[in-house]
């Protein structure tokens, strides 16, 4: 099969297969690990909403789901927990008076520190008996791959099939 410029053999596509399947378990369990007590609002959508807001500044909720790439019911659903649990306030859009901005509360803050703590804990325990430069390649290959994934244009390669798409 052909796909772009690249020739994929099924040993191709049952290693990617393969590692689908692996990413897919590994999200599965670090989502259910990065839940520490008391985590009100924390679940992955909560977390990525909160890391997004305190790395980028007060946003609309609209483009703050496209950045998470999540549907904006999703995201609405999620800051209405949020600001219910304190973490995240609406704000008066100095733009426009009609809308309002999303920003991250002191708590807000405090638990997403303390989440990613948590998380970075639960990791490195789990990982503690690789060597260090083990470890640095897993950091290295992964962050490869997320970034090679994210610029893969899978509609266009997709079409690109033979009888243009799944």
């Amino acid at each position: 099969m052909t796909v772009g410029e690249a020739t994929l053999t099924p040993e191709d596509l049952e290693l990617a297969d393969a590692l689908a399947r692996e990413l897919a378990m590994l999200i599965r369990l670090v989502q259910r690990s990065a839940r520490y007590p008391g985590a009100a609002g924390m679940d992955r959508a909560g977390f990525q909403v909160l890391v997004r807001l305190a790395s980028q500044g007060p946003q609309r909720a609209v483009d703050v789901a496209e950045a998470v790439c999540a549907d904006p019911s999703t995201v609405s659903r999620r800051v209405a927990a949020l600001v219910k649990d304190g973490l995240l306030e609406r704000r008066a859009d100095p733009q426009d008076g009609r809308a309002s901005l999303l920003a991250v509360t002191e708590q807000g803050l405090a638990a997403l520190e303390h989440s990613r703590r948590y998380r970075a804990e639960v990791i490195s325990a789990t990982i503690a008996d690789w060597p260090r430069e083990q470890r640095r390649q897993l950091v290295e290959l992964l962050g490869r791959f997320t970034a090679d994934f994210q610029r893969h244009d899978v509609p266009a390669v997709l079409a690109s099939r033979p009888g243009g798409g799944i």
